[in-house]
């Protein structure tokens, strides 16, 4: 085991400070290779000020708190179901465990899934972290729904 890595568990709080988001609850998932976000209301815009497109969407169902943003990116993606969807992607920070840290993060609307946020392995090998899933057990609600 590499004694430099840092160690996460099957789910972790976070914190996402630019969106407004403050500990929420999110999944550690060594099967998806991208984090996504889960958000409504996603739309490209093109600003009429000055023709720059834009993002917006509306992050945790939090209608008062819809957000902009200038830069991002768009991929294609395969979902957990097979199908090939189109993904919003920005960069932002990040906070676990009192550290900050660089994500590269997809909107989804995942409001028929048990977490808003799911952390994949791109963002786990970036950051150097391994994943012990013995570690929060307690916190891991599809485990609650399993049994």
């Amino acid at each position: 085991m590499d004694k430099s890595a840092t160690t996460f568990g099957i789910c972790e709080h976070v914190s996402i400070p630019k969106l407004g988001l403050i500990n929420v609850l999110a999944k550690v998932d060594t099967g998806a290779y991208s984090g996504a976000l889960h958000c409504s209301k996603i739309k490209e815009l093109i600003r009429k000020s000055d023709g720059k497109r834009i993002l917006r969407f509306t992050p945790s169902d939090n209608h008062a708190n819809a957000i902009e943003i200038g830069r991002f990116a768009r991929s294609y993606i395969r979902s957990s179901t097979g199908h090939r969807v189109k993904r919003y992607l920005f960069d932002t920070d990040i906070v676990i465990k009192g550290v900050a840290y660089k994500i590269r993060i997809g909107l989804s609307n995942r409001a028929d899934m048990n977490y808003e946020i799911l952390l994949g392995r791109r963002f786990l090998c970036d950051n150097n972290i391994l994943v012990d899933v013995r570690i929060n057990q307690g916190l891991d609600i599809d485990k609650e729904k399993k049994i």
